[in-house]
């Protein structure tokens, strides 16, 4: 007879890799086709029976070789970088300013900041689209990184903010009395201790704009195409197997990342 906690245990671990076959098989599956040597979707049969004949990488190749892929690479690293630069200032200036008590409002400031997260995707790119076009930035790549870096910030809010609760503001007092001014209090105490916090954010605001399409959908020209977009276009102009190879390449970008994350929360603690 099995022990009921032995029972348990079996149940919960079996559970937990049917959870984890639900989420992830769908997105596994593409990693298989991308090697296909046929222009199809589907597994075909000398895949079925691992002959190496069926599997090549003319895909990979092809997005390589491809001018219109490179370009939308180097848009999205531009655009998603530079994006990422801005979120991180602007996101942490913000962490910073709410985890003051004096602030006043300091609920109402953060659910305005983070409200992006919550919003719908589409209603903000619709109005990021009318507010940017008055600007004359639609169709720029200086209005992508702003749109972008606005999507972004939010997420650099939440993880310094969350960063800063356990900082001791007796350290920022000590320097003080020390004679260090509030700029070099921040570069010599706070930031080096809140750095694993504003990475994370980063991260997380870099992949939002890597991934990001819905936003490219309505203010972003043939010039200004990134990766998600040509994967969008290529779905519904010309299916091609390469977008299997692109999306493969993003899975992997995507567990880089998350094993990055990991590493920094493991080192804050």
């Amino acid at each position: 007879m099995i022990p009921k906690q032995n029972l348990g245990r079996i149940a919960y671990l079996v559970c937990c890799v049917l959870i984890f076959a639900f989420l992830i098989a769908p997105i596994l599956v593409i990693v298989p086709l991308s090697f296909n040597a046929e222009p199809y979707f589907t597994f075909t049969e000398g895949m079925v029976r691992l002959e190496a004949e069926a599997y090549s990488l003319r895909w990979y190749r092809q997005i390589i070789q491809d001018e219109v892929w490179t370009r939308a690479l180097g848009n999205s690293l531009i655009i998603g970088i530079a994006a990422t630069a801005l979120a991180t200032a602007l996101g942490t200036l913000a962490a910073l300013g709410l985890s003051s008590p004096a602030m006043p409002g300091r609920r109402f400031a953060m659910g305005l900041l983070i409200s992006p997260m919550v919003t719908p995707v589409i209603i903000s790119a619709a109005g990021m689209f009318f507010f940017f076009s008055n600007l004359g930035l639609a169709q720029t790549h200086l209005g992508l990184i702003l749109a972008h870096a606005a999507l972004g910030t939010p997420f650099v809010v939440i993880t310094v903010t969350a960063t800063l609760s356990a900082f001791d503001t007796n350290l920022t007092r000590a320097a003080a009395s020390l004679g260090a001014g509030p700029l070099r209090t921040f570069r010599r105490v706070q930031l080096p201790l809140i750095a694993p916090g504003v990475i994370s954010g980063a991260l997380f605001a870099f992949a939002t704009s890597f991934d990001e399409v819905v936003v490219v959908l309505f203010m972003g020209s043939v010039e200004q195409r990134t990766i998600p977009r040509q994967m969008w276009a290529g779905i519904r102009e010309q299916i091609s197997p390469a977008i299997l190879a692109v999306a493969t390449f993003l899975i992997a970008f995507a567990v880089l990342l998350l094993l990055a994350v990991e590493w920094l929360r493991r080192r804050a603690t």
